[in-house]
């Protein structure tokens, strides 16, 4: 029997191509469409050994739980151990996911491999039967489309308010772009013009902003004990509000009031009328899916663009 290699590794690196981006989407994480294919011809790589010399290694437990975390760091780097091991372990889920879903139908339309094997481009040796490479082409993007939607439905969300958006702030005349969570967590107002406040990290953006904005962000306390001087343009623009938080009582945070706020949701685009963002240096997400909460008032007191 001919085996097209050419036909084979295409195959595999669009399958494993596919498997990280869905891996993407479960994780919601923004990764350049590059990167993926970066990924996925990295492990397409393990076919072109398997005719090499090198071909007992290549089937190794090993050698391919090396190749997945070489595939998983050229897709989503390395951030931080706990980011790079749910990228690795969602990845492996996805992947049992949708063979898993392809061995079972496979079965359970009980193929004759005698019949399916006058249109097999090349057959898979591994668990159980060989099962076609057609077979697994026409039926890897129902599967794909399958795992995709039900793992979606599978997710937990504790209220309504929790849901990232696209947020734009506009700030002297530049509009910058975020992406939030919405939580009904954060009650804060300004308690004389009860405006809501965002909170936003400037953590990875910092080169992108203002110069004004970032030494405000990074050095707020000295700002409001008036240790720093604030240029005139911006002390319009700044208020000094209390909040409470754990481990204290009372304490002062800074909010700027931007231009404009808009929010982008699944559904519609709200321009929000009122509302106060108070830029950190801080963190907000240990896995980067968000770099702002929005305050949920503002997407109920706001107007409706769309």
């Amino acid at each position: 029997m001919a085996i097209y290699l050419d036909i084979i590794w295409a195959l595999n690196f669009l399958f494993d191509s596919l498997l990280l981006y869905l891996t993407a989407i479960l994780l919601k994480r923004d990764v350049r469409l590059w990167r993926i294919l970066m990924g996925g011809l990295i492990g397409s790589v393990i076919i072109l050994l398997s005719i090499t010399p090198l071909h007992s290694y290549s089937s190794h437990p090993m050698v391919k739980l090396l190749f997945s975390v070489v595939m998983v760091m050229a897709a989503f780097g390395f951030k931080r151990l706990t980011y790079f091991l749910k990228g690795l372990m969602t990845f492996y889920l996805t992947t049992f996911l949708i063979g898993g879903s392809l061995i079972g139908v496979h079965y359970f339309l009980k193929f004759d491999n005698d019949l399916t094997s006058s249109v097999m481009i090349a057959s898979v040796k591994g668990f159980g039967d060989p099962i076609s490479w057609l077979f697994v082409l026409l039926g890897f993007p129902i599967a794909w489309h399958l795992s995709k939607k039900n793992m979606e439905s599978l997710e937990m969300t504790k209220i309504q308010y929790d849901s990232l958006i696209q947020v734009w702030i506009e700030i002297k005349g530049k509009k910058y772009q975020f992406k939030g969570l919405v939580d009904s967590g954060n009650q804060l107002y300004d308690p004389i013009s009860r405006m809501p406040v965002m909170f936003v990290s400037i953590k990875d953006v910092v080169d992108q902003l203002p110069k004004e904005l970032v030494r405000i962000a990074q050095n707020p306390d000295e700002a409001i004990l008036g240790k720093q001087p604030i240029h005139a343009d911006w002390e319009s623009l700044i208020k000094v509000i209390p909040s409470k938080v754990v481990g204290s009582d009372h304490q002062l945070i800074l909010a700027i009031k931007p231009d404009s706020i808009v929010l982008e949701t699944n559904e519609e685009i709200i321009d929000v009328d009122k509302g106060l963002v108070s830029f950190s240096m801080q963190q907000l997400s240990a896995d980067d899916a968000f770099q702002c909460i929005v305050h949920p008032k503002m997407l109920t007191g706001a107007k409706k663009v769309s």
